[in-house]
């Protein structure tokens, strides 16, 4: 699986991209958040409070209920504001 990680969130994890191998039972996105935010001490400040995170899936916005597979491009960052 590739993830990349954009603003606030790269700079907490340190990593812009990376390609991992994710355990079986990770299923969908917030599986997988719960599974990072278990990596070290800057992936569990990135992903402390989910509700400050959103996740696009294969570049379509998604929410943390979407299913997610070892071939798929998962990419967080915060929310967007606009002005």
């Amino acid at each position: 699986m590739k993830i990349l990680y954009f603003a606030w969130i790269r700079e907490k994890t340190r990593i812009g991209e990376e390609t991992v191998d994710v355990p079986d039972d990770i299923l969908t996105a917030r599986d997988l958040v719960a599974w990072l935010h278990g990596r070290d001490e800057g992936f569990a400040a990135a992903f402390a409070d989910e509700a400050l995170v959103r996740v696009a899936v294969n570049q379509e916005y998604a929410t943390l209920d979407e299913p997610v597979s070892q071939g798929d491009e998962v990419a967080f960052f915060p929310p967007v504001t606009g002005g």
